[in-house]
């Protein structure tokens, strides 16, 4: 009989000889074949538990894998190529009843439970599934050679940001698509700069290049609906020459389902959600959208953010509602925001201790981002736990908080005119005798993350507005 063939009809057996309940249970079975009509199958050694007509060899562990046989020995009754009840390991009583046949293994234990199927063997699993799922992936297979050293391969590719990358086998792919319920097939994105259908597949792919865990998938997947939408112009983020690039910010349950961090060291590495998400999305856009350095990315220096950069709020540490609330959503909506900045800078301050001393020096750190002289940028600020606490205990909301900012972020045009102090750059001569603001009206977002102790937060200096630069994007993660 041929593994693929269906099961026949009757008692059927399943048991593998590297298992110590099969062994025990081996001479019940050669009882069995003499007594009644039963087929054996065999996972491992085609001559257990005997030589004969009566074993068939699941070589490829079909039988096995379609059948849903999780545990060895497990006993079957089949009716029409299909199993109708099954039991899994050895109990006399229960086979007894189960064959009709009295007087089984007399001398074995009452009870004996039995060992893990090797079609769920988690060294094998993912093989399995590529083989039998029948799966529907169509992006174009590459073969490696045998000799050829695949994360060198990758890298010769061009398929990475620099850093080595995890070869995305089918298998690995398709376990990534584990993390969602939609259809590998469904177009998330047109990715830029080439305007390329960007797919659920294509997505799920570059999570794995990334090093991502199949559940940080539909975070990935809102990411790039994000980055690729119009507001945010990822085409006009990469062909900038400044070091801007996206920067992601993770609200609601997902945080924490996915162990994402949002405390100490939160920008930094140490955290592979954090670490894996925004890289995912980097390498999306250079694979499947052809954004690469050197090509349509004309970055004069970069940032080390470009190779991804996505973090979590601490809403449960915050005394305002999170970014994704203010921004219309509830706090059961998991999301992502999109936000194109530059590198961040370091806000120090450890004497204050009133929120109105800490804003005003807030607001001097503010007016010198990206250049003293460029006024209605936008900016995104991570508050520290110790700076927020100032806040906290004055009873200030995320309102009043941007309200007195931006009181304190006004820009004389006559100071930055063109030629003042003997500095060329500045405000043209028609701007004289105005006053301005530093960042444009909504430029200024508020996110509260950082580690417990230290009294510090950090603020990133943003990009042009609308209609000529990108707008903050925040997506809802569906699963």
């Amino acid at each position: 009989m041929s593994s693929s063939a269906p099961l026949p009809d009757g008692l059927v057996a399943i048991v593998k000889q590297d298992c110590p309940t099969c062994v025990l249970v081996a001479p019940v079975l050669v009882d069995l074949a003499g007594r009644s009509s039963i087929i054996t199958i065999t996972q491992d050694d085609p001559t257990f538990p005997a030589l004969a007509d009566w074993v068939v060899h699941d070589s490829d562990l079909s039988m096995s894998w379609h059948n849903d046989i999780v545990t060895v020995p497990t006993l079957l009754k089949v009716e029409n190529g299909t199993p109708t009840s099954r039991i899994e390991g050895w109990d006399r009583e229960a086979w007894e009843a189960f064959t009709g046949m009295t007087e089984l293994g007399p001398e074995l234990p009452d009870w004996q439970p039995g060992c893990g199927s090797l079609s769920v063997d988690p060294n094998l699993t993912d093989e399995l599934s590529v083989r039998f799922s029948g799966s529907a992936m169509t992006s174009r297979r590459v073969e490696i050679a045998a000799l050829e050293d695949e994360w060198e391969a990758m890298y010769d590719r061009d398929w990475s940001d620099g850093l080595p990358v995890v070869p995305p086998t089918e298998a690995r792919v398709l376990r990534m698509l584990e993390g969602t319920t939609r259809n590998p097939g469904e177009v998330i994105a047109i990715a830029p700069p080439d305007l390329v259908e960007c797919t659920v597949e294509k997505i799920a792919i570059n999570a794995v290049l990334a090093g991502c865990r199949p559940e940080y998938l539909p975070v990935v997947i809102a990411a790039v609906e994000a980055v690729c939408s119009d507001e945010f112009n990822m085409h006009g983020v990469l062909a900038t020459t400044m070091d801007v690039g996206p920067i992601l910010i993770v609200n609601g349950p997902i945080r924490d389902e996915i162990g994402m961090n949002s405390g100490g060291n939160v920008l930094g590495q140490g955290n592979r959600a954090n670490s894996t998400i925004g890289r995912a999305v980097q390498l999306v856009i250079r694979n499947v959208g052809g954004g690469q350095p050197g090509g349509i990315d004309r970055s004069a220096h970069g940032s080390p953010h470009k190779f991804g950069l996505a973090f979590a709020e601490d809403e449960e540490g915050s005394p305002w509602e999170s970014f994704a609330q203010s921004r219309g959503f509830t706090a059961e909506q998991s999301t992502v925001t999109a936000w194109c900045g530059g590198g961040p800078t370091i806000m120090v301050d450890q004497l204050s201790r009133t929120p109105d001393s800490l804003i005003r020096h807030f607001a001097k750190s503010l007016l010198t981002s990206v250049a003293p002289r460029m006024a209605l940028m936008e900016t995104v600020l991570v508050i520290g736990p110790e700076h927020m606490s100032r806040f906290r205990d004055a009873g200030w909301d995320r309102a009043r908080f941007v309200q007195e900012l931006e009181s304190h972020l006004a820009i004389q045009t006559d100071d930055v005119l063109r030629g003042v102090d003997g500095i060329d750059e500045g405000a043209a001569p028609e701007m004289a005798g105005k006053v301005i603001s530093k960042f444009w009206p909504g430029g200024i977002h508020v996110i509260h993350a950082g580690g417990q102790t230290g009294l510090f937060s950090m603020a990133f200096g943003g990009w042009i507005p609308p209609p000529k630069g990108s707008v903050c994007t925040t997506k809802e993660i569906n699963r």
